[in-house]
């Protein structure tokens, strides 16, 4: 090898390498846990749905081992139920367990929020505000995916300026136990409009005003799930 090639090839050896170069693909299962976490999180399988390692295997192009570890974990969040059959379903919660829920949620929302207040500035207003638009789309194109998943990230995008990451993660629990039940409340509802408990935190937030945001967000949480009692 003569010396300019090799001076050639340490040159090429200091230049950055992107992370998409030193990064592996993830694992199968781990691909398949989080494609079904978001499927469950965002309602795109109601209450009582089955799911199997075939229909899961074939829908990603895996063997049964990743979608079966991808189950087990999904079950041990809560986000699925495991009968004494071996038969796994999305849960099918009762008024006492969506009460529960709630309450969690209100318990963790407005504190996340508080925090975040601390650290809010304009462009993640007006990221939120856009949000919020491309969620009053979704009601209108009566879209339930698309509302539940801009509704999460309308809360998630405020609840990361928080920088309180085991919190965020207790709540997404909720959140993922709760996906199918949120798709059965939109379909009661028949939303036509956006959450009007959004337009008062986006207020509360421009104004500063933590009393104002923590009573906005525990109303905006609460309210809905109450749909579903009774």
């Amino acid at each position: 090898m003569t010396r300019r090639a090799i001076c050639d090839h340490s040159f090429q050896m200091n230049e950055p390498v992107t992370r998409q170069a030193i990064l592996p693909d993830p694992p199968a299962h781990d691909r398949v846990y989080r494609g079904l976490r978001q499927m469950v999180m965002h309602g795109e399988i109601f209450p009582g749905q089955a799911l199997t390692l075939r229909g899961i295997g074939k829908q990603y192009g895996v063997s049964m081992t990743p979608a079966r570890e991808a189950l087990r974990r999904l079950t041990a969040e809560g986000a699925l139920t495991l009968s004494a059959s071996g038969r796994v379903t999305t849960p099918e919660l009762s008024n006492d367990r969506i009460e529960e829920l709630a309450q969690i949620r209100a318990l963790l929302e407005p504190e996340l929020a508080s925090r975040a207040l601390r650290r809010a500035h304009l462009a993640l207003i007006d990221r939120m505000e856009s949000i919020n638009e491309a969620n009053a789309r979704a009601i209108h194109r009566q879209d339930p995916v698309e509302y539940i998943r801009t509704n999460l990230e309308f809360h998630r995008t405020l609840y990361l300026r928080a920088q309180s990451p085991a919190m965020l993660g207790l709540l997404e629990t909720v959140w993922l136990q709760l996906g199918p039940t949120m798709r059965a409340l939109y379909t009661r509802l028949r939303r036509t409009t956006a959450p009007p408990h959004h337009r008062l935190i986006l207020e509360a937030l421009r104004a500063g005003d933590d009393a104002a945001l923590r009573l906005a967000l525990r109303t905006d949480v609460t309210q809905g799930l109450r749909h579903l009692q009774g």
